[in-house]
């Protein structure tokens, strides 16, 4: 009886849902009953606390999120602006500290602490801290100053000042933002082979034909997964006001209906988004099955 054949690109999809399981069955055992009771309460009403009874008003709080609510629409449009301009920021950022640091240096070993020690520092209580005793603003005043004296922007002008305090800002928010997305590029880096650049050199391939034909195709499954990994690290980031709306209306009013529906549009307008920039980049992933096509005409 012959041996059933199976693809490495098989061999990886399985080996990809034996991780996944553990997370699945989390899922399944502790958060599918309040997803249920989340859904049914987006479509109705809390009528008595005490025993949670739930009157059904149909699309009325979602009604209300689109029409009647003035805060949320400009809040979740500014939150999404944001995090699509940070995004392709943090992904070059961290794509340029992920090859220096795959090169041959000194202290390689300390860069990748240091560039990975912000992400570690910025979560949980470390970052409320900071935000809430306004560390990070007297951080970046004083960087502001340092750069930029304080005679001459109160020369320039509010406007000025304001731009200046925008961009160091942003400086600080993707610096912090990087750590996850530098290592994950590392490992697909140090997973190229040497011989394909080398074999480019000798037909005398550029530094930039080689990042273009080589690199960039052969990390793009890690550059789709930093993609979806920064959007999803921004939409839910513990200085989101959009969370803070959700949990304002869930915790302070106790109108627990209508931060479900909240909750769900912006958990949807995630996902889709998510799903779009998934089809747009599927075709243009550098897979196994490729590198067993490359190997197989080679072989030819």
């Amino acid at each position: 009886m012959k041996k059933m054949q199976i693809s490495m690109g098989k061999k990886k999809i399985i080996e990809a849902y034996i991780f996944m399981l553990p997370f699945i069955i989390g899922i399944v055992a502790f958060f599918a009953f309040p997803l249920f009771v989340s859904i049914k309460l987006s479509f109705g009403k809390v009528i008595d606390m005490s025993g949670f009874k739930i009157k059904w008003i149909g699309f009325d709080n979602y009604i209300r999120a689109f029409v009647t609510d003035v805060q949320f629409i400009p809040m979740f449009l500014r939150i999404v602006r944001e995090s699509l301009l940070k995004l392709p920021l943090i992904l070059v950022f961290s794509l340029m500290l992920a090859m220096f640091i795959s090169n041959d240096i000194k202290f390689k070993a300390f860069f990748r602490i240091a560039f990975f020690l912000p992400f570690l520092l910025g979560t949980g209580y470390v970052m409320q801290q900071i935000i809430g005793q306004g560390i990070n603003e007297q951080v970046l005043m004083q960087a502001k100053n340092i750069f930029i004296p304080e005679k001459i922007l109160a020369y320039l002008g509010p406007n000025v000042d304001e731009a200046v305090n925008s961009f160091f800002g942003v400086i600080v928010t993707v610096l912090w933002s990087c750590g996850v997305q530098i290592l994950l590029f590392l490992s697909s880096l140090q997973g190229i082979s040497k011989s394909l650049y080398e074999s480019a050199k000798v037909d005398g391939a550029t530094q930039w034909e080689m990042f273009w034909k080589i690199t960039l195709p052969m990390i793009s499954p890690v550059m789709l997964l930093n993609i979806i990994y920064t959007l999803l690290d921004s939409f839910t980031d513990i200085s989101n006001p959009i969370l803070s709306y959700i949990q304002d209306y869930a915790f302070t009013r106790t109108d627990f209906a209508y931060a479900a529906a909240i909750g769900w549009i912006y958990f949807i307008f995630i996902m889709i988004l998510i799903l779009v920039i998934f089809m747009i980049m599927k075709n243009h992933l550098y897979s196994f099955d490729m590198k067993e096509e490359t190997k197989n005409g080679k072989s030819r």
